[in-house]
């Protein structure tokens, strides 16, 4: 008979206490592992807490064989601290660290073993990341009874225990009463404050351990960079940059994206781009970060570059690039990108449905836009009061109100532009009588009117000849709601008077207006003279109209036409005269239509 190895290795390989006492400062292979638990089955030693306990470390240190480990772990009739220990630190890395707070208190209340440093690290641990507070604090009366609190690495777990717990305050007074600190234990601190978005501490905490001489890493300069961000404290983020370059930290992938971030949010796309051709390491947030601050300045060109290189997409990426063309007016590309990221089989969130819907409603692309509905109702994407609103916006500008209506009935959570997008929408369409009844509705609901519902209530009033109600409105902006009116406010209440036939009450209007009148005001007004064929008014207003922007051919064609309705041609000849004269060109008309390809 053939071995395919000699069968001695089976019996004499794990035979010594020497050999024994190495493998437990050296963790074992798992093959290593299997075979020193087979010999000790073989020789009944497996219950033998000293022997064993080289197997259950390696088991337990990996999760695929952390079960095998807990096997071992319960065969032993009597288990030692350092049992105990292993199974503690196991599932205190694994995704079961409820598991190492049961193995500490079977070991404290059952066993009568007080746990040592070991012990505590890593069951402060499993604490810290299921965020169990009173274990956490009833472990640390334990740590005070051992007197074990002066150990530095137990103290560290203490801190970092406490702040992901969320209580900033035992974790200072754990820092504060420490003889001796590291820099994980600053970090730990830096990490809790900046994970409960206290930044200021966090800015506070830095500049003590400057004070302190203590060298900082690219963990404490993350979270530094990020809490200047939040307190818009540029100057100490340069002052950190500057330190960064002047110790030589390593940047690492996590913040060398902090970085290109901060620079993004600033503008300073360059020294953004500096960084990322310095990475050594990058993922997708890196090439996310770049393409936001490309996005940000309007390089879209670069932007887009930049996401064409990219090997690996997320719906982060693009999101961003999908949302930066509609921030451009760039519809059709916002378009044609979201087509090209379902056919990668990319599945958007509402963030990206929100950008694509209004790019929709921007160029009055129904059928894309029920198209995303769809998708919307069919997919499960979250129709978060954001995709309500878009959904709304969408269909009025398409002018498809009573899916507007239908979508905003259904929507579980309104919001003030919610309101308002229905009610400008239906006042747009013509629906002006039911414009006015939501908006009674919405008050009726205590919603606060935003200035944008001001302006489609105004418009509804104006389509239907309301003067007297769309002036009580124009009126209770400030006096009721606490809204400061604003141009476009101002040029509703003309368009409203003017059309109306009050063209001198407009132009009073006008005169009396607190704020200085911007050239729209006036050519409103200025259409209304045409319109009424009052001419007297058309030449004062237009007069206005050159001192404040005379190269514009509008309001030298606007007059004109306002002599020809009069039937004064020679008046309207040398308007039109004077328009060339002073090289005012009129610019060509055109249109565009959607073809089916």
């Amino acid at each position: 008979m053939k071995f395919s190895r000699p069968i001695c290795r089976c019996f004499s390989s794990f035979s010594t206490p020497l050999e024994a006492e190495r493998l437990t400062k050296n963790p074992l292979s798992i093959n290593a592992a299997k075979e020193l638990h087979a010999y000790l089955i073989r020789t009944q030693r497996h219950e033998d807490p000293f022997a064993i306990s080289p197997v259950i470390r390696a088991y337990s240190l990996a999760s695929p064989h952390l079960h095998k480990a807990r096997l071992v772990f319960n065969q032993i009739k009597q288990p030692n601290l350092l049992n105990f220990n292993h199974m503690i630190r196991g599932f205190s890395q694994s995704n079961q660290p409820n598991e190492a707070i049961k193995m500490y208190y079977k070991m404290y209340y059952f066993q009568g073993f007080s746990g040592d440093i070991m012990t505590f690290i890593f069951v402060l641990k499993a604490c810290a990341r299921v965020s169990d507070i009173a274990s956490g604090q009833r472990l640390h009366v334990h740590v005070l009874k051992l007197g074990l609190d002066f150990n530095l690495f137990v103290a560290n777990a203490l801190i970092h225990m406490f702040s992901c717990c969320g209580d900033l305050g035992l974790a200072r007074k754990v820092f504060d009463t420490m003889d001796e600190r590291d820099l994980v234990s600053w970090n730990s601190l830096i990490c809790g404050y900046s994970k409960c978005k206290r930044f200021e501490e966090v800015l506070g905490l830095y500049r003590t351990m400057q004070e302190a001489n203590v060298k900082a890493d690219a963990v404490t300069m993350l979270k530094v960079i990020l809490a200047c961000c939040y307190t818009d404290n540029m100057n100490l983020t340069d002052a950190v940059v500057k330190y960064i370059e002047e110790n030589h930290i390593h940047i690492d992938v996590y913040l060398g994206n902090t970085l290109i971030g901060m620079y993004g949010k600033r503008g300073l796309v360059n020294l953004a781009r500096g960084v990322f051709d310095n990475m050594l390491e990058r993922n997708v947030v890196s090439w996310n970060s770049l393409i936001k601050g490309y996005i940000k300045v309007g390089q879209l060109i670069e932007a887009r570059t930049a996401f064409d290189k990219m090997k690996q997409r997320d719906v982060i990426s693009w999101t961003s690039m999908i949302t930066g063309y509609s921030q451009a007016n760039q519809f059709t590309d916002a378009l044609k990108l979201f087509q090209d990221m379902m056919a990668a089989k990319v599945v958007p969130d509402e963030i990206t449905v929100a950008s694509v819907l209004s790019a929709c409603a921007n160029l009055g692309a129904l059928d894309v836009g029920q198209a995303v509905h769809d998708y919307i109702c069919n997919h499960g994407i979250r129709a978060d009061v954001y995709v309500g609103n878009s959904l709304i916006d969408m269909y009025c500008k398409c002018g498809v109100v009573e899916k507007a209506l239908e979508v905003f009935h259904g929507m579980k959570e309104k919001d003030s532009i919610s309101w308002t997008s229905v009610i400008s929408g239906l006042a747009v369409n013509g629906f002006a009588d039911s414009a006015l009844e939501f908006f009674s509705q919405m008050l009726k609901e205590g919603v606060q009117p935003t200035h944008g519902c001001f302006v489609g209530i105004l418009l509804a009033c104006t389509h239907t000849g309301l003067v007297d109600k769309g002036l009580e409105y124009f009126e209770s902006m400030e006096t009721v709601h606490g809204l400061t009116p604003e141009m476009k406010h101002y040029g509703c209440v003309v368009d409203l008077l003017s059309r109306s036939g009050y063209l001198e009450r407009a132009y009073q209007f006008i005169i009396d207006m607190p704020i200085h009148p911007d050239v729209v005001v006036w050519r409103i007004l200025l259409s209304a003279c045409k319109l009424h064929g009052n001419v007297v008014l058309a030449e004062i207003v237009t007069n206005k109209l050159l001192e404040l922007d005379p190269s514009n051919s509008g309001n030298y064609v606007l007059l004109s036409n306002t002599y020809a309705s009069s039937d004064r041609w020679d008046a309207a000849t040398e308007m039109r005269e004077l328009m060339e004269g002073n090289y005012v060109q009129k610019p060509t008309g055109w249109s565009s239509i959607e073809a089916n390809r």
